[in-house]
């Protein structure tokens, strides 16, 4: 019975947000609370555990997310985005211009959510595409693929980091493992799979491709640029390479450890880009402000969300449906990894949502990490990857990428959809063979 209740409440999530168009934090919280009171918990612990899930998520969140919006703000308004793009255009040449924009979405996309690095880069693309004299797709593919990679598997993105607090993962390893899986998914997805889309060729919506290009003088230096994106990833990725490596005893642990918490590494590259995004290309401090305001502005539903995820997990375990489950999935043969990817790869294919299938597949596969002792890092990304996958018409971003690049609906599915499948495939083959070898 309590997992019939919860399919039920599953179903209730997915019309509520598809048929009804309800806002999916609203949504989120409304299902949490009935599922809970179909579950038998009493009336009066609904609301507490509601916000003790709520505060719980967003208590380990708030500072990742929020800083890693100001970073990516920063680094798109100063131009340091658009120099990371010339910069490697120019080294990789017109011939190979499709590696250097997949390189560039998995840099910039390492500091950008996915939908602000797409239209941030989209310009770009358009005016590499005209000068370069190339198939717009061949250039667009990559693009999108690195983008999507990085905001499934890589923290800091919300979707990976808010999972790894829910299965009390160590984002360092995960972002160690995910970068593993990331590099060779992304160059598949994108350079390799753009070549079976050549007879596809939109044209470039009128006026695109003649945005405001930041002038050489008024950009940071490629160095600088690439040094900030940078410094949370090195920081968060040495304190995991310190944690498998070093004694927890020494000086160094402890330093690298600290430096490598999120919240820490991320306040670091804020504080380290308010001076070579703002004040290096003289902005003033209240100019600064400002794109950091508009940063957290841009981020606060999807916290909100994020957070409604966490209401409904926690409701889930106080409610005793996590640990029926966890027993179910204890005395099952079928692996953890894949019944977290085949659960996420389900609510994204029906609800649209990366963020929601991610966090709701999250909250029913928690219990799992606990009964069977799978790698919690392991079950991040399984659970990432089938966040990921096929990106139904009710995604927000199957109508970014089919407006912007002119597609049809056909065209559409032939290739963002496939690529958006490819990464949770690969994504999925990729963690089955870190398991393997663990």
């Amino acid at each position: 019975m309590p997992l019939v209740i919860l399919a039920i409440g599953i179903l209730a999530l997915f019309f509520l947000i598809v048929r009804v168009k309800l806002n999916s934090f609203l949504a989120l919280l409304l299902v949490a609370g009935c599922v809970g009171f179909a579950e038998g918990l009493p009336i009066n612990q609904i609301i507490p555990t509601i916000e003790k899930g709520l505060g719980g998520t967003l208590g380990g969140l708030a500072i990742v997310v929020s800083f890693g919006a100001m970073l990516g703000k920063l680094m798109a308004e100063s131009g340091g985005a658009q120099r990371i793009a010339t910069t490697l255009i120019n080294v990789f040449g017109r011939k190979n211009v499709k590696w250097a924009v997949c390189l560039t979405g998995f840099i910039v996309g390492i500091a950008l959510f996915y939908e602000i690095g797409f239209i941030l880069l989209i310009p770009l693309v358009f005016t590499i595409a005209v000068s370069a004299e190339i198939p717009l797709l061949e250039v667009g593919i990559p693009m999108a693929a690195a983008l999507s990679v990085t905001h499934g598997f890589l923290p800091p993105h919300p979707g990976p980091t808010a999972i790894s607090i829910i299965y009390n993962a160590d984002i360092g390893t995960t972002l160690i493992y995910g970068g593993l899986i990331a590099v060779p998914t992304a160059i598949v997805a994108g350079p390799v799979f753009c070549s079976t889309a050549k007879k596809i060729r939109p044209n470039i919506p009128e006026g695109m491709h003649n945005p405001k290009i930041f002038k050489e003088e008024e950009m940071p230096g490629f160095g600088v640029s690439v040094f900030t994106a940078m410094v949370p990833v090195v920081l968060m990725a040495a304190s995991a390479i310190a944690k498998m490596t070093m004694d927890p005893a020494s000086s160094a642990y402890h330093v690298l450890t600290f430096l490598g918490s999120p919240d820490m590494a991320l306040t670091l590259a804020v504080a380290i880009a308010f001076y070579t995004f703002g004040i290096a290309q003289g902005k003033t401090i209240p100019e600064i402000m400002k794109v950091v305001e508009s940063a957290v502005l841009s981020i606060a539903m999807i916290l909100l969300i994020v957070g409604g995820g966490g209401a409904l997990k926690q409701i889930l375990i106080d409610s005793g449906v996590g640990r029926y489950i966890g027993e179910i999935a204890a005395s099952s043969n079928l692996s953890p990894l894949l019944m977290a990817w085949s659960v996420a790869a389900v609510i994204r294919t029906a609800c649209g949502s990366a963020t929601v299938a991610a966090l709701t597949a999250g909250g029913i596969a928690a219990p799992v990490v606990a009964a069977t002792g799978v790698s919690p890092e392991l079950m991040v990304l399984a659970t990432g990857a089938g966040s990921l996958i096929f990106s139904p018409p009710n995604d927000p971003g199957f109508w970014l990428f089919k407006e912007f690049f002119g597609l049809t609906f056909k065209e559409t599915i032939r290739t963002w959809c496939a690529l958006e499948t490819i990464i949770a495939v690969m994504g999925l083959a990729g963690v089955l063979v870190i398991d393997a070898l663990l």
